[in-house]
């Protein structure tokens, strides 16, 4: 399992920038939002066991992003619903919801460690950095993806109540074998992202059976 270490930040804060991590949860997802977090940690506190968000254990998340709040310089969320995903696209979609993330800052970053090899801030006024696997290798970026993914579980298990027969709870609006059987059943629900052929394609064969 990779250890995040400060390789990345660390030249940045010798040089007295202020740098932030920035990841995402929820682009492969049916249904829901797709959320950004951006993280500024102290150069001179740790927070130790981070990893990338996907290898932890739920009750771990939790436990890290607790201490991630406590720790932090700033914290940063922002999301981008599944109407805009239909509205804008996936890239343009992530892109606003990162900016939304890093506006909710405290205080405004020189240094922005992207997770990935896309730039999605590009234009923003930061210095970004794109680290491939940046969940695995910078704590910034680390820090990020457990914030971002314990956020996003938490709306999903909110909206669960509404749409009970998803299982949203569970899945989180990925496509695991009860939200598709779901689907079969009941067809779409307004969480869903439309435009996708997955759901699309379900709304045509209902409207093709009725």
């Amino acid at each position: 399992m990779p250890v995040p270490g400060v390789a990345a930040e660390r030249p940045h804060w010798d040089a007295g920038a202020v740098v932030a991590g920035v990841d995402e949860v929820g682009c492969g997802a049916w249904a829901g939002p797709v959320t950004y977090a951006a993280v500024v940690l102290p150069r001179d506190r740790r927070v130790y066991k981070l990893r990338d968000s996907k290898v932890l254990a739920p009750s771990d998340r939790e436990h890290l992003a607790a201490r991630v709040r406590r720790v932090a310089l700033g914290i940063g969320v922002g999301h981008a619903g599944n109407d805009e995903v239909d509205r804008l696209g996936l890239s343009e979609a992530r892109r606003r919801a990162a900016r939304r993330a890093v506006d909710a800052l405290p205080l405004r970053p020189d240094v922005v460690l992207l997770d990935g090899n896309w730039d999605f801030l590009a234009g923003y006024g930061t210095h970004n950095e794109r680290l491939v696997r940046g969940d695995g290798r910078s704590v910034s970026i680390a820090a990020a993806s457990i914030v971002a993914k314990v956020t996003r579980d938490a709306m999903m298990a909110e909206f669960a109540a509404g749409y009970p027969a998803y299982a949203f709870a569970a899945n989180k609006g990925y496509p695991s074998p009860d939200h598709v059987a779901a689907l079969d059943v009941h067809g779409p629900c307004a969480l869903h992202r439309h435009s996708w052929a997955p759901i699309a394609g379900r709304n045509q064969l209902r409207l093709f059976d009725a």
